[in-house]
């Protein structure tokens, strides 16, 4: 099957080009971005027939011309879209460019993609932001309570798609995993960030004390439900990629520090609460368990264990990364 990938530079569209490539799939990739450091681009790593993956830094916002004609000289039958400008904080800042990128540009990449008829399955990762604070499990719904401008532009991404499955049958459907982690992740992320403060003596923020609670899980896991959904979910239906084990981030940082035999002081420090952050996301993934047959594999310590590897073979080029988000428009 031939799969483009928007956004193939990110973290979760990098794991996902190879998840690809390693099943024999080749795969387009387009990201705004030359390709980073091998050291984030899990398709690097692997033993992957690299032949059957092909790279264009195309950016969303500027290029949809470009993108339409590779659109139209490579026929995928399948587009998967990571591409948006996340980040739930820095939104708050120029909210602007987050409505630019995440509804914007991307409405007018649909607008193309629907006149497409090659295109058989389109696939996007939204986020559980779209729910605002959930209180116990949720379930796949569009019934949205948006915390933050992040959070707005990608709910109303969703409901514009939605309207273009009603209007056009456009063939959209959409992922909603709980926090993402695994090797290759950006920095600025929780569990690589609390990881490189103990390994370099810094300290990371714990904003609010690090109360609020997540699910974590392993992007081997959310590429495995990925696949299965393009494959074989229902066109306009969302799908909850999670574990059922959450986690306060305080106690998540504990954890990484104890697999060095620090404490939470060590590598951690209180800071004032986020503006727009929500405390908790429960995300019922029984849907995908009921049709999919899809279940997380990986533990919580595991995956730790394996980011830690991928931190400490890499830790020469990573200490020369900023652990903080770099806002680029």
């Amino acid at each position: 099957m031939k799969y483009l990938i928007v956004g193939s530079n990110s973290f979760s569209g990098a794991s996902f080009v190879r998840h690809l490539l390693d099943r024999g799939n080749q795969v387009i990739g387009i990201s705004r971005s030359a390709e980073p450091d091998q050291a984030y681009l899990p398709y690097r790593w692997s033993s992957c027939d690299a032949t059957r993956f092909e790279f264009q830094q195309l950016d969303l916002n500027r290029d949809l011309a470009q993108i339409c004609a590779l659109l139209s000289d490579t026929r995928p039958e399948c587009v998967v879209n990571f591409a948006a400008q996340g980040m739930v904080g820095e939104s708050w800042l120029s909210p602007e460019d987050w409505y630019q990128t995440n509804v914007v540009a991307q409405v007018a990449l649909h607008d193309q993609l629907r006149r497409m008829p090659f295109i058989k399955r389109y696939l996007h990762i939204s986020t559980p932001e779209v729910y605002g604070h959930t209180a116990g499990w949720t379930r796949e719904h569009f019934q949205f309570s948006p915390s933050s401008p992040y959070a707005v532009s990608r709910a109303a991404c969703d409901l514009h798609l939605v309207s273009f499955f009603k209007a056009y049958g456009f063939p959209v459907l959409f992922t909603r995993a709980a926090n993402v982690y695994g090797p290759g992740q950006q920095l600025y992320r929780i569990i690589p960030r609390a990881l490189m403060a103990a390994l370099t003596g810094t300290k990371l923020d714990l904003h609010g004390g690090g109360h609020s609670q997540r699910c974590f899980i392993h992007i081997d896991d959310v590429c495995t439900g990925t696949e299965q959904i393009a494959l074989n979910g229902v066109p306009g239906e969302a799908y909850h990629l999670s574990t059922t084990e959450p986690i306060s981030i305080r106690e998540l940082v504990e954890r990484v520090a104890r697999t060095f035999d620090l404490s939470l002081n060590e590598v951690a420090q209180q800071s004032e609460e986020r503006l727009g952050k929500d405390d908790s996301y429960l995300l019922d993934s029984s849907k995908m368990q009921r049709e999919l047959s899809w279940v997380p594999q990986i533990d919580l310590d595991s995956g730790i264990e394996a980011v830690k590897a991928w931190a400490e073979a890499h830790l020469a080029f990573l200490q020369k990364e900023p652990l903080s988000y770099v806002h680029r428009k």
